[in-house]
């Protein structure tokens, strides 16, 4: 599926409207087998994304962790990001695409750099929500239970960054470290906003 402004990180949490009539069918195709969906963006200016170069190939693979249809046909889903993939090809593209996918990896990532750079994030999210940043409970918990910093990367990503541009560059970035190094960037640039 491919979306204006949104994307699917790694252990976020996204909430989709489904409404359009082949985004319902690929629903019940996703359903029916291993309800998974893909979300790529995207890029800037495009309405309708129909031929690969209108949206990035680089997404985020997500399960469809709750589904439910209202009166009106409308389907509301939260699907909890997996991995990141490479978008590689289609089995098939009608009535809604099918892709084929590569799995990507993060580099490996333990170290004391890494660690310095997970206390920073921490520290400029504690800062970004006392200036009045908006953090859900569950997250705020979840931050300072987090010992993986990739997972920490990601989750701060979706949830602080507001710029789905810059979190496609999160999204892209497979080295650990340098992910940080990004995010730290752009949660100073949110701080300075």
């Amino acid at each position: 599926m491919t979306l204006p402004n949104a994307l699917l990180l790694p252990f976020a949490l996204l909430p989709i409207t489904i409404y359009e009539p082949r985004y319902r069918k690929m629903l019940a195709y996703a359903l029916e087998h291993d309800r998974m969906f893909c979300i790529a963006l995207m890029k800037p200016g495009v309405t309708d994304a129909e031929e690969d170069e209108q949206f990035y190939q680089t997404a985020g693979i997500g399960l469809v962790r709750a589904c439910v249809m209202r009166d009106d046909g409308v389907y509301n889903l939260i699907l909890q990001g997996l991995v990141r993939v490479q978008l590689t090809g289609w089995v098939k593209v009608r009535p809604f695409r099918v892709a084929r996918i590569v799995p990507l990896p993060n580099e490996p990532s333990a170290s004391p750099e890494t660690d310095a750079l997970s206390a920073k994030v921490l520290e400029l999210c504690s800062e970004l929500k006392d200036k009045g940043a908006q953090v859900p409970t569950p997250i705020e918990k979840q931050l300072a239970s987090i010992d993986d910093p990739s997972a920490l990367a990601d989750i701060v990503s979706h949830t602080f960054i507001r710029d789905p541009f810059a979190r496609q560059q999160l999204l892209e970035d497979l080295s650990v470290p340098s992910r940080l190094r990004r995010l730290i960037s752009r949660l100073q640039e949110e701080l300075l906003a």
